[in-house]
């Protein structure tokens, strides 16, 4: 079996004890722009980390509506065209980088998407700095111009891959990686997904903006639209249940189209058919998930592709909320569900990718949970997500790759 490294042990070796060995230096985090996504926020988080440490967190992007939160945060931006993936214009942004590198005395160098990642490792090495890169998905492509393309992730003096799935696919894919592989787990802020901390009446407003009626539960598919999320599994598997005889629950489909007309009209055509207009509905992107997490009776995430990390499943079991995920991909190793585990360890459910009736079945066993048992299972999620997912944690782990890049023992 390949092996990789987790970056653990050293997460919290530089913490809490005297100045940060970061404490000075400049780092800079490269990304096309700071967006809405996983990307753009876990680097708001790490600058973060890194203004707290006493270092310098420069950001070099297009923009975006997040620099001001990564300003209000301690970051600084550095306005650079960092989105072109023209390579006359990226062979003169490697040039102009490694003179910003140089002019800013920066001390290692963080790529977070391919363009920019072959930017910045030609001038990294140019300056003679650490060149670290972090997968956020796992890439996919077979031909021998993308294998070439997707490289440049794999080749950082640190490969931080956000999670073991994640990992086992870069040391397959590009075995040349494996030694520099760091697996540390994508954070999610506990203090914004944290039950105690959402007010009823964000709940209540976001039902009757769903249409929800008060007795009504909520089975809650958030995911922006998109074939591989599962949209047309789950309205199967409400048909199924309707079949069945269930009623007094709505199937609420949360996402942004992105401009998929196509996928829309495939969706309405399945509600439609499958005879369950108003009973699964598309509701639009939402801005509040920690409230609509917290309204559902149910989550599911049932991908028919493998998810690199599954963030939304993560943050339905920091806010207690039962939850039934694709078993494959990161989403595996994110629920804890028999027969791998115990069922007195159970944290959720998994059902085969695109088994309609696996899924609904397992809508329908976390349903029917009593008030004890869900209680039980809140507990068991949100301390393992406590143990694994949270920011701090990714901080630690990400400020501890910096470090030992910097300050090799010898």
């Amino acid at each position: 079996m390949l092996q990789v490294k987790r970056q653990i042990s050293r997460a919290g070796e530089f913490s809490g004890r005297g100045t940060h060995p970061l404490a000075g230096l400049t780092i800079l985090q490269i990304i096309p722009e700071l967006s809405a996504g996983d990307a753009e926020l876990a680097t708001i988080h790490i600058a973060e980390a890194l203004a707290e440490a006493g270092a310098r967190a420069l950001v070099a992007s297009s923009g975006g509506r997040l620099v001001s939160e990564l300003q209000a945060k301690g970051g600084l931006w550095l306005p650079f065209p960092a989105k072109s993936k023209n390579p006359l214009a990226m062979a003169i942004n490697e040039r102009r980088l490694g003179r910003l590198i140089g002019g800013e005395g920066v001390a290692l160098v963080h790529a977070r998407s391919r363009a920019p990642a072959w930017v910045a490792y030609g001038a990294a090495r140019r300056m003679k700095i650490p060149f670290v890169t972090t997968y956020h998905g796992a890439y996919s492509g077979h031909g021998a111009f993308k294998l070439r393309y997707n490289s440049i992730m794999a080749k950082g003096d640190a490969v931080i891959a956000n999670s073991a799935y994640t990992a086992r696919r870069i040391a397959e894919t590009y075995p040349f990686a494996a030694h520099n592989i760091r697996v540390i787990e994508r954070g999610i802020d506990l203090r914004v997904f944290d039950p105690q901390d959402v007010a009823p009446a964000r709940v209540k407003n976001l039902r009757h903006a769903w249409n929800v009626a008060s007795e009504e539960r909520i089975v809650l598919l958030a995911a922006r639209l998109t074939p591989r999320k599962g949209h047309k599994i789950l309205i199967e598997a409400a048909r199924l249940l309707a079949a069945a005889g269930m009623s007094g629950t709505k199937f609420i489909l949360a996402g942004d189209d992105q401009g998929r007309g196509g996928y829309v009209k495939e969706i309405d055509t399945a509600i439609a058919r499958a005879g369950l207009p108003g009973t699964v509905r598309r509701t639009g992107h939402c801005s509040d998930m920690p409230a609509a997490l917290l309204a559902a009776s149910v989550v599911v995430v049932p991908s028919t592709e493998a998810e690199a990390f599954g963030r939304v499943a993560v943050e339905a079991l920091a806010m207690g909320t039962p939850l039934v995920v694709s078993d494959l991909g990161s989403l595996s190793e994110i629920v804890a569900s028999p027969p791998e585990a115990d069922a007195a360890l159970r944290t959720g459910w998994r059902v085969a990718a695109g088994d309609a009736k696996a899924l609904a079945a397992a809508i329908l066993q976390a349903l029917a949970l009593g008030a004890t048992a869900r209680d039980a299972l809140f507990l068991r999620a949100r301390g393992d997500v406590l143990r694994r997912f949270s920011v701090e944690r990714m901080q630690a782990e990400t400020l501890s790759t910096y470090a030992a890049l910097i300050h090799p023992r010898d």
